[in-house]
């Protein structure tokens, strides 16, 4: 297996510190609002990385933080805290907010067929570990105390910048564009590790320490609960290419300054989903959640399906209009799976051969596009319908498509279909899809049972796929339009 190392640049094999175990480490979401689509595009690739570890043998811990304090509306220490923002944007509690969204955040994964980590630990669980993690930083002279803060101290560091080749000059003072300038650093790379109250009184979760009564940086956590749940030496690190700069490359800084050695060796990073007019954020109003694609009649499992498209490492741009294009390709790949007739033994033989080319295509920095392909090269191939099942089946253990539960939903609407058709009663006539035809007929027997919410959502569903219905007397026609 090769994967792409975003910090030394560059495909390398994979590799572990333990023989066939990987300690893995997901960065979680910052909990005070719903994960839009191209937060997930992230977790949606990241899951497909575990899933194919496992698939090649790999027993795989993975730990995922839930930031919950300390992430503020900068990544570069400034600015009100992200937690304590949605607490005020909806008249609620810091932890209520933190609670709501992450329960949101797991509806979500669930949807899109995310497994949940083995370990997934919310921030405000481990301020003892930030403490003494800051506190060790202290006494070995790569933290200091000033204005209320304790920051980390990047000039006695061999190498800061791990991700791009970034000359210090060059870098914009606090990182992002209208940020002033913090003059309690001593270098304006310098990250805070602990704020206090003397720089935030209104924050509203705050604990004790021996700096002052006050809460961790973000960059901190991640650290500590890494180090906590997967060991002293880290795998494989992933998360959003936004933030291999400054989270990933402080989370490097300061975990390697305590500990005394390397960290971690693989970091895994997924582009960002665009729109036509750039990235995808909160902050622009492009607000796209797992949520409008259902009112929108799309499964969000096709959002999943729209991604693994693409490779991991390339922009993905979204619009309607690609996401229809991967509605019909999706129903239309179910449609030719429902047609396998399913009964008998599979060729294990075969099995094997499909499974060993499968893990070649796949292995080759995470291919998921590849992986795509080779579902419908199993379509095409000369054995037997028991087999090609397998097959199908096997591969989506990592692609996690639900492809035989759909495609069963799908030949059983089509038997439905034909049954009603046979005894004289709704007729659907169309252009030749058994699965819009059995989603017509649904949506006739809605109407039939005065189920005119179903109905519309069908028709919603329909129309997204590019798909015109039209009623007729004893039944309805469609067509693509």
């Amino acid at each position: 297996m090769y994967l792409y190392n975003s910090a030394t640049h560059k495909k390398e094999e994979f590799q572990t510190h333990t023989p066939g175990r990987v300690e893995m480490y997901t960065c979680g979401p910052t909990v005070y609002h719903f994960a839009h689509i191209g937060n997930l595009r992230s977790y949606i690739m990241e899951d497909v990385l575990e899933k194919f570890l496992r698939y090649e043998g790999y027993d795989v811990n993975r730990v995922m933080n839930i930031t919950d304090v300390g992430h503020l509306t900068s990544d570069a220490d400034e600015g009100e805290d992200k937690m304590l923002k949605g607490a005020k944007r909806e008249n609620k509690t810091v932890m209520d907010i933190a609670k709501f969204y992450t329960d949101a955040f797991f509806a979500d994964c669930e949807k899109l067929n995310i497994k949940v980590p083995e370990v997934v630990q919310p921030a405000t669980g481990l301020i003892d570990e930030f403490i003494t993690t800051v506190q060790g930083l202290l006494d070995k002279g790569f933290a200091y105390f000033a204005g209320g803060n304790v920051y980390f101290d990047t000039s006695k560091l061999a190498s800061y910048h791990v991700f791009h080749n970034h000359e210090e000059d060059a870098l914009d003072v606090g990182v992002r564009e209208g940020v002033e300038e913090d003059s309690n650093k001593r270098n304006k790379n310098d990250f805070v590790l602990w704020f206090t109250k003397s720089k935030f009184e209104d924050q509203a979760l705050k604990w004790d320490s021996p700096w002052g009564v006050g809460y961790p940086g973000w960059h901190i956590e991640c650290s500590c609960i890494s180090m906590k749940y997967n060991g002293e030496y880290l795998d494989l690190h992933c998360g959003g290419i936004d933030n291999a700069f400054p989270h990933h490359t402080n989370e490097i800084a300061q975990s390697e300054a305590y500990l005394g050695h390397e960290w971690c060796k693989q970091w895994f990073h997924v582009a960002h989903l665009n729109t036509n007019s750039g990235k995808m954020s909160k902050s622009k109003g492009e607000f796209l959640t797992v949520s409008l694609l259902e009112e929108k009649g799309y499964d969000p499992i096709v959002y999943r399906f729209f991604c693994l498209q693409s490779h991991y490492r390339k922009g993905l741009v979204f619009s309607w209009e690609n996401l229809d294009n991967a509605t019909v390709a999706f129903n239309k790949l179910l449609s030719r799976i429902a047609a396998l007739k399913p009964g008998g033994e599979a060729d294990k033989a075969v099995l094997a051969e499909y499974e060993e080319k499968f893990k070649t295509l796949v292995g080759n920095d995470l291919n998921t596009s590849m992986g795509v392909t080779a579902l419908y090269d199993v379509l095409k191939a000369k054995t037997d319908d028991s087999t090609k099942l397998a097959i199908l089946d096997s591969y989506d253990k990592v692609l996690s498509l639900s492809l035989l539960d759909k495609a069963a939903k799908v030949r059983e609407e089509q038997a439905k279909a034909q049954t009603a058709q046979a005894a004289g009663g709704y007729t659907v006539t169309g252009e030749g899809d058994p699965a819009i035809d059995a989603l017509v007929l649904a949506r006739g027997e809605a109407k039939k049972a005065k189920n005119f919410a179903e109905a519309d959502r069908i028709r919603d569903e329909l129309k997204a796929m590019g798909v015109e219905v039209t009623d007729i007397p004893g039944g309805a026609s469609w067509k693509r339009i």
